[in-house]
């Protein structure tokens, strides 16, 4: 070999040693740098879409990646095949294998929505609609029951049927898989309620039991005023007496109520108007959380019979109608 070919050949061997050194630590880099730095970006991955397009995915979000170490590094996790869609939540410091590992896991971002204790199923709809989240099937108040749980009558009120709570969903969770959730854990409760209800209650069903937690529900946001005021309830009921609770009157109003119920509001008949119907209205009126549907299981005893608001969230409560004529001249009458 000549001089000058033992010259090149030396070059040469340099050169592949000197690439081999520069793309095993572009490799490394790879493995090991941060892909974002000081911020978090959120990507969807779709039904269909291929390696390159998820890629372009990520470099429109100003990620730091070569997408040939992109696809060596899926490869190598054997990751190709098992990238799931949905949409994720990319925080600062994250590398590319722990990008594609979440990928493939499938942990995507969770969305919450909350339905709050006390809110009617219009309210809930409300949110639901409004939620940019969620995928809008066209769920309304008539047919909502049809779809949740088929094998029920589609004219049953879906009225304080689903449970308040915070619930966290993936993007594009549908509304009825939502409310099937929220219904599924209220069946839940009520009957692990009912299973260990107390004894001697006016109630022959655990629907009947949840129209009443809703009116308490309405009645009062007071955690230790709950049981009293089932009790209250509980022995009207016991003693054939209406329940002349304002919460009904103003459900049974639908659009007409303003603000105020006025007299003649407590005289006209609606079906959840106590002050004239007998017993329980046919549906609740709102949702009951979990403490005002063991209350009514669990009412406290005594011999209490009426209450009126103070102003302040609290109640005074009365067993004869004198005493209570005389707390609402203290607390209502002689404030207006």
């Amino acid at each position: 070999m000549t001089t000058n070919n033992k010259i090149t050949l030396l070059i040469l061997l340099a050169l592949i040693c000197i690439g081999s050194g520069w793309t095993w630590a572009d490799y490394q880099a790879a493995l090991h740098k941060p892909a974002l730095i000081d911020k978090t970006v959120y990507v969807e991955i779709e039904k269909g879409d291929s390696l390159n397009r998820i890629i372009d995915k990520l470099l429109a979000q100003k990620l730091t990646l070569r997408p040939f170490w992109f696809k060596v590094i899926a490869f190598q996790d054997s990751a190709l095949r098992k990238l799931k869609t949905g949409e994720y939540e990319l925080t600062s410091g994250l590398t590319l294998p722990e990008i594609i590992a979440l990928f493939a896991q499938g942990k995507t971002k969770q969305h919450a929505i909350t339905f709050p204790e006390g809110w009617s199923f219009k309210e809930i709809l409300s949110d639901i609609e409004q939620n940019p989240n969620i995928k809008h099937t066209g769920v309304d108040f008539k047919t909502v029951m049809a779809k949740i749980k088929p094998d029920s009558t589609a004219l049953m009120s879906p009225e304080g049927l689903f449970f308040p709570d915070t619930y966290f969903f993936e993007k594009h969770t549908s509304d009825v898989a939502l409310l099937k959730r929220a219904y599924g854990k209220m069946q839940a409760v009520l009957q692990q309620e009912w299973q260990g209800k107390a004894e001697g209650l006016p109630f022959k069903t655990p629907y009947e039991a949840l129209i009443l937690a809703s009116i308490v529900e309405k009645e009062t946001g007071t955690a230790a005023e709950r049981p009293i005021i089932a009790g209250v309830f509980i022995r009207r009921l016991q003693q054939n007496m209406l329940l002349q609770t304002d919460p009904t009157v103003i459900y049974g109003m639908g659009e007409h109520y303003q603000g105020d119920i006025k007299s003649q509001d407590l005289t006209t008949p609606t079906p959840y108007n106590t002050y004239v119907i007998s017993g329980l209205p046919p549906t609740p009126i709102a949702m009951p959380g979990q403490a005002a549907i063991h209350a009514v299981l669990h009412p406290e005893q005594g011999d209490s019979l009426y209450f009126v608001s103070r102003g302040d969230g609290s109640h005074v409560f009365s067993a004869t109608l004198k005493e209570h004529n005389a707390a609402v001249d203290e607390f209502q009458r002689n404030k207006k």
